[in-house]
């Protein structure tokens, strides 16, 4: 005991890991990890989202109905006036009575929550109950998801995507400080991304300009118009395939120096748009991405590989973030804003000066108690309370993690919890030299005694620590990580690393001086 102990040069390395961690974050250098401010710290957006999940129905209906004409044709199985009624129902003829049986079976095994009806040749299919709840609630859930990673691959840091009640979806997005920002962060949220190749009417285009909604509907098409001019198309209403089978897109650039998107699709999206682009050479195919067409070219030969381009006179940073929304996703049913506001950067500045004077002051009374009350025992405690703040610091520095403000609430409380845990060993220590024990049997037996009541204490508040972790969303989450890296942090300095002290400096204590050392007027027995 008269010379270092490992517990003393653990305390001290864990010092000078803690200092040496949380320099980047306290000088904001740009050098090292750092923590990242959370929205009520730095500024930013916050977002309240409805989604309209109906769409979300009429899309499976759509993707269904592309599906039975992907399968019909793969079967060869002959079939006419395939059409959809009111985005709710799907109806298609048979014309060979030879393939009802076969049709029938393909459509109960490939497409799955439907009711399929028939009437002689002629058949409906329209989705369960069931499977209509079921989509409805796989529009939030993906839609929380293909936010999320719009938002990531954005380069954004932190941001917070969460499901809030039935339908709902809570978006915070930290760093937002100009206009031009928030505008781009909430066309990039709500954009649908929803692509499709879509064939054109060639036999009735001549007269879209002079037809009606009702009369193209009535054909089985649709009138979609040019993404930059006031042209108009007509489209066969069920695409060829949609962008459920890309699995790329890439910015690039035409022959033009001009932003383009290159995708990419999957193996039976290839098979699918190779087949028909051979079976339809001389013919347009739009493509059409949000209900706009982007572009129609003529079909001059089969295309394989399942490589498409999207050319529409983008701008660099257009392009860039059509690119990530087609990546990440298309939401299966627009989202809107329900709710907005803005925190500015100065609201976030004040709640940082706020929350650092509350922090300090606390720090400060907690201190000079512990020094008034317990003496150098409560020096002791106060240098293992500065090693607890800069491990937390260090440690929340090195997983990148998200300071909010209840999160700063946490780390105050976590101050608290470290010095009590002291509190508790010095009580101990106290008791027992009042019984006349010696200081060495004193410290020994008071942390052997304080301890279970120390870990008991911080055991169920990691766990429920923990559970609020894995439960919360936000900023709930930023207080349960700050909490749990506090009670960590305070195992080693306030238990361990007193401890260690205690040993390294026990030949030095003066038994006669137990006011001096432990803030009592007792006499000991060294």
């Amino acid at each position: 005991m008269k010379t270092l102990n490992f517990r003393v040069i653990l305390f001290a390395f864990a010092l000078i890991f803690g200092i040496v961690f949380s320099i980047p974050s306290l000088t904001q250098s740009d050098e090292g990890k750092k923590i990242t401010l959370g929205l009520d710290l730095q500024g930013g957006l916050h977002m309240l989202l409805g989604i309209q999940s109906e769409v979300a129905i009429e899309s499976r209906i759509k993707s269904m109905a592309g599906t039975i004409k992907y399968l019909f044709d793969d079967e060869e199985i002959i079939f006419d006036d395939l059409r959809m009624l009111e985005g709710e129902k799907i109806t298609f003829e048979l014309l060979d009575e030879d393939d009802v049986t076969k049709a029938t079976a393909l459509l109960k095994k490939e497409i799955e929550g439907t009711i399929l009806s028939a009437n002689g040749l002629k058949f409906s299919l329209m989705m369960s109950d069931e499977e209509t709840e079921r989509t409805k609630k796989n529009a939030i859930g993906q839609a929380v998801d293909t936010i999320r990673n719009r938002l990531n691959e954005f380069g954004l840091a932190e941001p917070t995507v969460a499901k809030q009640g039935e339908d709902k979806i809570l978006v915070e997005v930290p760093g937002i400080k100009t206009q031009a920002d928030e505008q781009r962060i909430r066309e990039l949220i709500a954009r649908a991304a929803h692509l499709q190749l879509m064939a054109v009417d060639e036999d009735r285009i001549a007269r879209v300009d002079s037809m009606s909604t009702a009369e193209a509907k009535s054909f089985g098409n649709v009138i979609l118009t040019d993404v930059n001019t006031p042209q108009k198309y007509l489209l066969k209403a069920i695409p060829v395939l949609d962008g459920s089978m890309l699995t790329d897109a890439t910015v690039g650039f035409d022959e033009n120096n001009q932003p383009v998107i290159n995708f990419t699709l999957n193996g039976q999206g290839a098979k699918i748009f190779g087949d028909f682009t051979g079976k339809y050479v001389g013919k347009r195919m739009a493509v059409v991405l949000d209900n706009k067409v982007y572009s129609a070219p003529n079909i001059n030969e089969r295309i394989g590989g399942g490589r498409v381009q999207i050319s529409g006179r983008f701008q660099l940073s257009e392009a860039h973030d059509l690119a990530i929304a087609l990546r990440s996703g298309a939401l299966l049913a627009p989202v809107y804003v329900m709710e907005k506001r803005s925190v500015g950067p100065s609201l976030g500045a004040d709640s940082i000066r706020s929350s650092s004077l509350a922090l300090m002051l606390g720090f400060v009374l907690v201190v000079i108690f512990m020094v008034v009350y317990y003496g150098m025992a409560g020096l002791v405690a106060n240098v293992a309370l500065i090693g607890n703040l800069f491990l937390i610091l260090a440690i929340m520095s090195l997983f990148g993690a998200t300071l909010t403000l209840p999160g700063m609430a946490g780390i105050v409380l976590t101050v608290g919890m470290a010095v009590d845990a002291n509190v508790i060993i010095n009580e101990r220590i106290r008791e027992l030299l009042h019984q006349g024990k010696s200081i060495g049997k004193s410290i020994e037996d008071g942390y052997s005694n304080a301890f279970t009541a120390i870990w008991d204490a911080n055991v169920t508040t990691l766990i429920a620590a923990t559970v609020l972790y894995v439960y919360g969303t936000g900023a709930i989450k930023g207080f349960a990580l700050t909490m749990s890296i506090g009670i960590l942090a305070s195992m080693i300095t306030a238990i361990v690393g007193t401890h260690g002290i205690y040993q390294w400096i026990l030949p030095h204590i003066d038994k006669n001086r137990l006011n001096f050392w432990f803030g009592i007027k007792t006499e000991g027995k060294k």
